[in-house]
């Protein structure tokens, strides 16, 4: 009997986006065409690709920070289907609250608001007790070798690589379904890396979809499943 095959958790259909330079008289910068992409519970795919093919593009496509100009971009939301391409801005939001998770680069400082309670936010909107939620922000803070005495300080005078782990730590806070991971690595010495290469795989572990724009080779080795070369996307458009 042939295998079915898993319901996909991402299920990227046709996507094209062209950026419109205004102030350069309304020219139009291509990015991709017709792309095509499925990420499976408990799987990773790698973005990958020279500079200007349009990895974070993609990603935040996902994310519904971008609009594109054709395509969909299907997430499974609870039993339903969520076309992030077109859904109502407060439909986005709620995706985004329960059901996709994104690490940026860096750490958007919250002025007087100390890492702890950054970290465990996103759990608490949930409706996850505070004390709790404030525990499993300390266990990542700690796993990510931010001292205690810092927990209670805010992270506007911490250092870029401090900081980073701050926003990794806010990231992999709640149990999301689909990790959105841009050089989460970027910034990080060798011991905090394998650090976030344990949280990805125990994300992928419990299956979570984790789609990531990985610079350094050994983490993307460790981590992904699947190598989605955009530079090969491009040329086919």
């Amino acid at each position: 009997m042939a295998q079915q095959k898993e319901t996909p958790a991402i299920r990227v259909e046709n996507l094209s986006k062209t950026f419109v330079l205004h102030v350069q008289g309304g020219a139009r910068l291509p990015v991709f065409a017709n792309l095509s992409l499925e990420v499976a519970p408990g799987a990773c795919v790698a973005l990958y690709g020279p500079s200007g093919t349009g990895k974070s593009t993609l990603l935040r496509s996902l994310y519904a920070n971008y609009k594109p100009g054709s395509g969909h971009v299907w997430v499974r939301h609870e039993d339903e289907w969520v076309d992030m391409a077109g859904a109502a801005p407060h439909r986005v939001l709620e995706v985004r609250r329960r059901t996709v998770g994104y690490v940026s680069q860096f750490l958007r400082v919250i002025p007087r608001v100390p890492s702890r309670d950054i970290v465990a936010e996103p759990l608490h909107a949930l409706g996850v007790p505070l004390e709790e939620a404030r525990a499993k922000a300390e266990n990542l803070l700690s796993r990510l070798n931010i001292p205690a005495a810092m927990w209670d300080l805010a992270p506007a005078t911490f250092s870029g690589g401090e900081q980073q782990r701050v926003n990794i730590a806010r990231g992999f806070a709640v149990d999301y379904p689909i990790l959105l991971l841009d050089e989460p690595t970027a910034s990080l010495d060798a011991g905090n890396r394998a650090v976030v290469v344990d949280l990805i795989k125990e994300a992928k572990a419990r299956g979570a979809a984790v789609v990531g724009i990985f610079h350094d080779d050994e983490v993307r080795e460790a981590v992904a499943d699947h190598i989605f070369d955009l530079s090969k996307q491009r040329a086919a458009a």
